[in-house]
């Protein structure tokens, strides 16, 4: 009968353990977490009786704020002044879908919260007060890239290398945030399935965000692939491929043949600026599986990109063993196909890796956390999130980039004055209707970079290339970008870039 007892007690020990424990857990370590989520009722209800803090753009400007309303069950209503040129960074707040983008990273900060005490009469009765959130976007970027774009599907991102700060992301199609965050339930509803709406052919016409959907990165990742050899097989920079309109890779009888079918081939100094695609098909077996999985690897794919954003899409490279025993993958992953998908922003910091001597710098929106007295909170702090190169191995491929621009396949998409190091690509989709997603990935001033950048214009016509998509979108976000940095206004009345 003890030794039941005893059994019994501990039993009911261990329950209490295991209380105290899931208590110990809900209350303390994942009480933030529990705090910010979008599932949390408390947010909305704080959210429209107390005005919510600001999110401003990296100029000062009011992205996001909380006015007056006297709208029924509600108090302060959010107000996005900038509309859907930053709907895709800033996102919204819903009174009935819950709230996403910045406005749900920086929740917890937003939302009316207890302040430190800054005397002892508010040790004994907290205030309550929302701080602001300042972000690295510019406006004027995004402002570029919307009219760059032209109606067309697309995403753009632009970096700054040496700290991780986005200068820009956006997204074509967006959507009207306002229309999320009124209490009117027939537009929220309207816009929420406009936003979730798909075409005929399958694709969604909105919400094509740059962290959020893949493509396949075509011929951008041949940057990768020769950082492959630079990093583990110099040997090969040197090897003099076939000049050949097409390849056909082990064990397969389909013909890899090159971009309008013409013939190239040579060195990777010769190749990579005209972007042959057998030759680089025959560089990556060369290479190997291993070794091509370990660069991609090294610059982010298959990890999640530690971006201040919610739900960032994980860009994907097929591992060593999927590939060991499929040469023919081996094949068209060295040139960005296959099943090799990426991000924007994933290319975005590939550019930037090169830019800044191998260092992909921690991408970041949050520049400072203001307090409701002016106070910074918050600064955010730079820090490396991978090194995939070392500077001197970088500054082997950069004149190769140098000389895609000079005079590889982005020749004449940039001023002859301008110093640009760049790359395109042109994916094949195999959809009849949008046969191709066309891409660029650059950075500026090349000899002593402080801007990267990638777009990706998906779904286009089997014509469309990605210097003569991409390209011009690249070309007015650097020279945009550029001036900004030079603390000038960039006027697109008289440049090539549409106003």
């Amino acid at each position: 009968m003890s030794r039941r007892l005893s059994l019994l007690a501990s039993f009911i020990l261990l329950l209490f353990v295991v209380v105290a424990g899931q208590s110990a857990y809900v209350q303390y370590f994942h009480a933030g977490a529990l705090t910010a989520s979008p599932q949390n009722p408390r947010n909305n209800s704080v959210t429209a009786s107390a005005p919510r803090g600001e999110i401003l753009a990296a100029d000062g400007s009011i992205l996001a704020d909380s006015l007056p309303t006297s709208a029924s069950g509600t108090t302060f209503q959010r107000e996005y002044p900038q509309g859907n040129l930053t709907a895709g960074v800033v996102g919204f707040i819903s009174p009935y879908y819950s709230v996403w983008g910045l406005e749900q990273q920086y929740n917890s900060y937003l939302t009316a919260h207890a302040q430190p005490a800054q005397n002892f009469e508010q040790v004994l009765a907290p205030t309550t007060a929302a701080d602001n959130v300042q972000t690295t976007l510019y406006p004027e970027l995004q402002k570029i890239a919307q009219n760059a774009m032209a109606g067309q599907d697309g995403a753009a991102v632009v970096f700054q290398p040496q700290t991780g700060a986005v200068m820009a992301m956006y997204s074509n199609p967006t959507y009207e945030p306002e229309l999320m965050a009124t209490t009117n339930h027939n537009a929220a509803v309207a816009e929420w399935n406009k936003i979730n709406k798909k075409d005929a052919d399958g694709f969604p016409p909105l919400g094509l965000v740059a962290t959020q959907q893949t493509f396949p990165p075509g011929s951008t990742f041949k940057v990768l692939t020769t950082a492959s050899a630079v990093n583990y097989k110099p040997a090969l920079l040197t090897k003099s491929y076939p000049d050949n309109n097409y390849m056909i890779p082990p064990t397969s009888t389909l013909k890899l043949y090159n971009d309008g079918f013409s013939a190239c081939g040579g060195t990777v100094a010769v190749m990579l600026p005209a972007s042959c695609d057998p030759g680089y098909a025959l560089l990556g077996l060369d290479i190997g599986a291993t070794d091509l999985t370990k660069t991609a690897n090294s610059f982010g794919y298959n990890s999640r990109i530690p971006l201040d954003f919610p739900n960032v899409q994980t860009s994907f490279f097929p591992s060593a063993a999927s590939l060991k025993y499929n040469l023919p993958f081996v094949a068209y992953s060295a040139i960005g196909q296959g099943d090799v998908r990426a991000t924007a922003l994933q290319q975005a910091l590939v550019a930037s890796a090169i830019a800044d001597g191998g260092k992909i710098m921690t991408p970041h929106f949050m520049s400072t956390i203001i307090g409701p007295d002016g106070t910074i909170a918050k600064k955010y702090v730079d820090s490396v999130w991978k090194t995939p190169l070392t500077t001197a191995e970088t500054n082997q491929i950069v004149p190769l980039m140098q000389g895609v621009v000079q005079h590889g396949t982005a020749y004449g998409e940039f001023l002859p004055q301008d110093d640009v190091a760049a790359k395109t690509g042109t994916a094949q989709t195999g959809n009849p209707k949008a046969n191709t997603d066309d891409w660029m990935i650059a950075f500026a001033p090349a000899t002593h970079p402080t801007v990267a950048v990638a777009v990706v214009m998906p779904f286009q016509n089997v014509n469309n290339l990605g210097a003569t998509v991409a390209g011009p979108v690249v070309n007015c976000l650097i020279q945009g970008a550029l001036a900004i940095q030079a603390g000038q206004h960039f006027s697109m009345t008289g440049s090539t870039c549409p106003t």
